[in-house]
């Protein structure tokens, strides 16, 4: 379920058409629902008044919080690879031919057996560290020289597999590109957090909302005598609640349009809600969760006021 353009408005209560004058207080409005075509006929409350889930934005919490742990996993293992690099003693000087700004055609044998101690080391490195993830081989699928040119670019496996050995050159470009990635590491684990933070506001937020939402239907459904009063103050009460969704509602859109990180193309979302897109697109479910939890409360909001109002036109 997502969300569309036109969902901005689903909130919105229409107002009273100006050229009806004549029917412009509460009751006459709350009696102008129950009457619609579309109004829903059952008059008993019960059923109705239980919480919301909120299963959209606790898919969403933990979604954000795996892929947090993940991202953290990943800046620790490119923080321990570029201190195994940094160990290791290069090669001298005169031994080593290529720079750093060759192609990358020599760049699917740097994995083989050839090469010096110095250079396995650090093949062997990369393999204990980046690539023994858990989810290193489901998530991206890629051979050893394949991780080290999308990770570290394209020059480091052509000059190890040129070099055969470790260069002084490509050792500094090993600790400095690794230590790099896991900087960007740390600042996606940083905007995911910000995230997790907006989804635990958000359920707080909904939360409220749905349990005043409930008492009032529940103190609306114990009145056995003469509910008319308590029946317009609880409709006019609920109004408020949808009212209180629409202000949700923006809130979250200028959230999405103001992210806490705006990634490059390499986590496979491009645009300007990439972020959220990177998030949310690979799961199941809304890719807007929060605001699509939104538009559920508002839902139930407005069934509770139809019913309200049905129950109002019949004198019950």
């Amino acid at each position: 379920m997502s969300v569309n353009p036109g969902s901005a408005g689903v909130f919105q209560v229409p107002s009273a058409d100006p050229a009806v004058a004549e029917c412009a207080t509460l009751s006459c409005e709350v009696s102008a629902v129950a009457t619609e075509p579309g109004a829903i006929t059952a008059v008993v409350l019960v059923g109705l008044v239980a919480f919301l889930a909120f299963a959209y934005v606790r898919d969403a919490t933990e979604a954000c919080r795996s892929e947090r742990s993940r991202v953290l996993a990943e800046r620790d293992a490119f923080e321990s690879f570029a201190d195994r690099v940094s160990s290791l003693e290069p090669a001298p000087a005169e031994s080593t031919t290529t720079a750093f700004d060759g192609p990358v055609a020599g760049m699917h044998t740097v994995d083989s057996a050839r090469g010096d101690v110095t250079l396995r080391r650090v093949l062997a490195a990369y393999r204990d560290t980046v690539m023994s993830l858990p989810h290193y081989e489901r998530e991206y699928d890629e051979t050893l020289p394949e991780s080290l040119a999308a990770e570290l670019g394209p020059d480091t496996a052509t000059a190890l597999a040129s070099d055969r050995t470790l260069s002084t050159g490509a050792q500094s470009a090993l600790v400095r590109r690794s230590r790099q990635a896991a900087d960007a590491r740390s600042a996606l684990a940083d905007a995911i957090g910000t995230e997790l933070d907006e989804l635990g506001a958000a359920e707080s937020d909904l939360t409220g909302v749905d349990r005043r939402r409930r008492r009032l239907v529940e103190h609306l459904d114990g009145i056995d005598r003469d509910p008319t009063d308590a029946a317009i103050d609880v409709w006019q009460r609920l109004d408020d609640l949808e009212r209180e969704c629409d202000t949700l509602a923006v809130d979250r859109q200028a959230t999405l349009d103001d992210p806490p990180l705006r990634p490059d193309a390499a986590i496979g979302a491009e645009g300007d809600r990439a972020f959220y897109e990177y998030l949310y697109g690979p799961i199941e479910g809304p890719n807007h969760p929060v605001l699509s939890q939104i538009a559920d409360l508002g839902d139930r909001i407005r069934s509770d006021k139809d019913r309200v109002a049905n129950r109002l036109a019949q004198g019950r």
